[in-house]
């Protein structure tokens, strides 16, 4: 599916080395069918095995997921359990490929706060798929942007406080090796679905140059197909970064 998408992708220009992604759309797919909100969420895990398939076809070296907010912990406790559900299958279902096909599994976010069961889910994959590398494939899970920035400007606070960084040193890089994200580039390209305009909290000190992209497509009919187009826009940018290019 896309091959010639792919194709023009290959040959258009670069490849972005990160792309993020908001899956937004899973309730709304689930209502226009009359269908429970859960089952939206379960039928949006094709869609993350497509664009797993798809970065690895494209040769995208970190692909970013959000799956669950922090502001996510205030929905009803039903959809919340489903949702923990999902997050353990996912990973019963999808580890052996994952690990076969070279991808690194990473899970962003406040992890305490997740079910015990999804919490030794989300352990064992780290672990088990820990050697990948052909793709780093990070899922943002109880995680928001607002408390990562805090929790990095605490760890700092603590470094100052105990004479391991001098305060006047503190700069975007000292912070940003705080991040949860710090091992890897900044996204460089934003996919958001369902046509909504807005971050929602999402990796704002690491989207700073990102380019935007929204599609009005629900998330579970997102595929790879969808993704290359992304990528082909991408490519067409001309991304300055703040310079004047003469």
């Amino acid at each position: 599916m896309g091959d010639d998408l792919l194709q023009r992708v290959r040959v258009h220009g670069v490849v972005p080395a990160h792309i993020a992604i908001i899956m937004d759309g899973n309730g709304r797919w689930a209502a226009g069918r009359a269908l429970p909100r859960p089952l939206g969420h379960h039928a949006g895990m094709s869609s993350v095995r497509e664009v797993v398939e798809g970065c690895l076809e494209a040769g995208v070296s970190v692909l970013t997921l959000f799956a669950f907010s922090q502001e996510n912990w205030q929905r009803p406790a039903g959809e919340i359990e489903a949702l923990m559900s999902l997050l353990e299958e996912y990973i019963a279902r999808e580890m052996s490929e994952l690990r076969a096909q070279g991808v690194a599994v990473r899970i962003l976010g406040d992890l305490d706060r997740l079910t015990g069961g999804a919490r030794r889910a989300a352990d064992r994959i780290v672990a088990e798929t820990g050697g990948g590398t052909k793709l780093a494939l990070n899922l943002c899970i109880s995680y928001g942007s607002r408390a990562e920035i805090v929790r990095a400007a605490r760890l700092l606070a603590e470094d100052a406080a105990a004479g391991r960084i001098d305060p006047a040193a503190i700069d975007e890089e000292a912070l940003g090796r705080r991040l949860y994200t710090a091992e890897w580039p900044d996204p460089d390209l934003l996919i958001r679905t369902s046509g909504e305009m807005r971050i929602s909290n999402f990796l704002l000190w690491q989207l700073a140059y990102a380019e935007l992209y929204v599609t009005p497509v629900l998330w579970p009919d997102f595929t790879r197909r969808h993704l290359f187009e992304a990528i082909l826009e991408f490519q067409r940018r001309d991304r300055r970064f703040g310079r004047v290019l003469a």
